[in-house]
């Protein structure tokens, strides 16, 4: 420990009331709120919080991204597989607005974080002033909360209730925004005041008795019953309520993107999950049920398509911990608001198991009957091969997958088995290319141990690229499982399904490409010398370990390769790109117009 750190800590120690800085309050505000890790790039308006951060280094970890973007996606990750609030720390001006897609992301997927940005100072706010930016202002729509600190003697309470807003209730990001002036003021300060926060009642009242008597009744009666779980069930702890309520009822269970990991694949009544690119058993079941008992969910239109049309003929329960979800988009005859894992251990205290063996029975039909499947005579890699034969290798040790945006999230979700809850990283919301690689970083940095796997696309990962350089330097040994097609294949599926294969700037090589624009007339496109670019040399040039493969035989071994590697390594699969994911609901369609093949 450094003699600026001991003495700083033990000053820090002597009571509530004593003179520091505005930064060293802020970074003293994070170890009390129990924060380890915090990823932060810094500028000139914030590098006083650098320099108190450098100061309690004992306590806490400051892991230096390549991007402030990088920086807020690995915040992401971290909270994603741990359940804890996820912190970044930018300047002023760009490096502010760098964080704003990640909040936006955060914001739709319900993670805590707490979003710290550097500010010009007080006296030149409004003046246009180098690197300023009105970080409240544009981020109003798409945080839980935000702050703009003006007033150093607020800070303390400020900080109380960004990580209260911000891990309570339906979790979301806060962003607190410190003027240099503030960070730099000295003034003796309570580091434990009363928060404000009039209106504010995050947790909700239990649920009553007679609520639950009601679902209980509602579960009894159904015959052809489906539970459809969600983030919700993750964010809740309610996975082990969850999984106790299946084995009790023996009720077919589908769940969200968001939900993959609370229930477990392997179990009978598991149906995986609907929606867009669900599984086509899910869909159907959905469809036929006559009680829908939603947990967590948001009837997002990806998963109800065209919502009039979904779950159409079944009464519905829906509970959530947010009211503004219940009979929003769609109406539930018996809407509960509520902790979910509180209501699930209330009904699974009296709930009875209805008589549905014949229902189960034509689910486990429909799963045999259209199952999740690809071309295995293929003699080069399809996607799907290749992330069906990670899980097998992986499926003894603790793994965390998190993926980019596209074809290939899509298949990680349909063949990577997720037994455990935030184990699976990915961002549904919002939908954004480049988390990957750095959501990833942060997962490794909260489970060093533990394997970590970004499966991305080249699209995508070409994003937040540089991270390959945070990885290397700050000793997190994450895998990047490279799905290589040269397109942006989700794009692309969409132009041969329904605008005549024409290219339109799906290509990522050069654009003399005879696939680079027009329409195209390839059945089978071959890679050779015309790759690009070279993401072994690439990735080699980082620091990073790296092998590219394109013969299924040579999969496995390769694969092993990659997961023994003493560091960040990186695994080329050269992969064609005319393949579909599939089943598919196009856009505001029902399960009777899905594509199946």
């Amino acid at each position: 420990m450094s003699t600026a750190s001991s003495s700083s800590n033990a000053s820090a120690a002597k009571g509530d009331q004593q003179p520091m800085n505005g930064a060293d309050v802020l970074v003293k505000s994070l170890v009390d709120h129990g924060v380890e890790v915090l990823f932060a790039y810094p500028g000139g308006c914030s590098m006083p919080m650098h320099q108190a951060l450098t100061r309690y280094g004992d306590s806490i970890r400051t892991i230096l991204p390549r991007h402030e973007q990088g920086g807020a996606f690995a915040a992401q990750g971290y909270s994603r597989s741990t359940g804890k609030i996820g912190v970044v720390m930018a300047t002023s001006g760009p490096g502010a607005t760098n964080l704003v897609t990640a909040i936006a992301d955060a914001k739709l997927d319900s993670i805590p974080m707490l979003c710290i940005t550097g500010q010009v100072p007080t006296g030149s706010i409004g003046t246009d002033a180098f690197q300023e930016t009105p970080m409240v202002e544009i981020c109003r729509g798409i945080t839980k909360h935000h702050y703009l600190v003006t007033d150093l003697a607020d800070l303390p309470r400020v900080m109380k209730e960004a990580f209260h807003i911000a891990t309570s209730g339906r979790p979301g990001p806060v962003l607190v925004d410190m003027p240099k002036d503030v960070q730099l003021g000295d003034f003796p300060i309570d580091m434990d005041p009363e928060m404000d926060l009039p209106g504010y009642s995050p947790e909700p009242a239990k649920v009553a008795s007679e609520t639950i008597k009601q679902m209980a009744a509602a579960i009894k009666l159904a015959r052809r019953p489906v539970i459809y779980a969600g983030g919700g069930i993750i964010s809740g702890e309610a996975s082990e309520e969850l999984r106790e309520l299946i084995k009790t009822t023996g009720i077919p269970t589908v769940t969200t993107i968001m939900g993959l990991g609370s229930v477990s694949p392997d179990d009978p009544r598991s149906l995986d999950w609907l929606g867009m690119h669900g599984a086509a058993y899910a869909n159907y079941a959905v469809r036929d049920c006559d009680l829908l008992i939603a947990l967590g969910v948001r009837f997002d239109d990806r998963v109800t398509g065209k919502v009039e049309a979904f779950a159409k003929d079944a009464k519905i329960i829906h509970v959530d911990i947010d009211s503004s979800e219940l009979n929003k988009n769609k109406q539930a005859h018996i809407p509960v608001r509520g902790d979910v894992k509180d209501v699930l251990g209330q009904l699974n205290k009296i709930v009875q198991a209805p008589e549905i063996e014949s229902w189960q029975k034509t689910c486990t039909d429909l799963k045999a009957k259209y199952p999740l499947k690809y071309d295995n005579s293929f003699d080069g890699i399809l996607q799907q091969h290749a992330i069906a034969t990670l899980s097998k290798i992986t499926a003894d040790r603790e793994t965390y997958v998190s993926v980019g945006v596209g074809q290939h999230q899509m298949w990680a979700a349909q063949f990577f088995k997720f037994r455990q809850p935030r184990t699976w990283m990915s961002s549904s919301g919002l939908g954004t290319m480049g988390f990957g690689l750095p959501a990833a970083m942060g997962v490794q940095a909260a489970h060093p141990d533990a394997l970590v796997i970004d499966i991305d696309g080249d699209g995508s990962f070409q994003m937040n690229i540089q991270e390959l350089a945070t990885c290397f330097c700050e000793k997190l040994p994450v895998k990047v499982l490279l799905l290589n097609n040269q397109h942006l294949g989700m794009v692309v599926q969409w132009e041969d399904r329904f605008m005549d294969r024409n290219r339109a700037h799906t290509y990522l090589g050069p654009i003399d490409h005879e696939e680079a624009k027009g329409k195209s007339t390839a059945d089978r496109f071959e890679y050779a010398s015309d790759r690009y670019p070279n993401f072994v040399q690439i990735a080699k040039g980082y620091g990073c370990g790296a092998a590219t493969v394109k013969k299924k035989a040579d999969l496995e071994g390769a694969l092993q390769e990659m997961i023994d590697h003493d560091g960040p390594f990186l695994l080329d699969v050269e992969v064609p790109y005319q393949e579909h994911v599939l089943p598919m609901i196009p856009g505001g369609m029902t399960v009777d117009d899905m594509l199946l093949d």
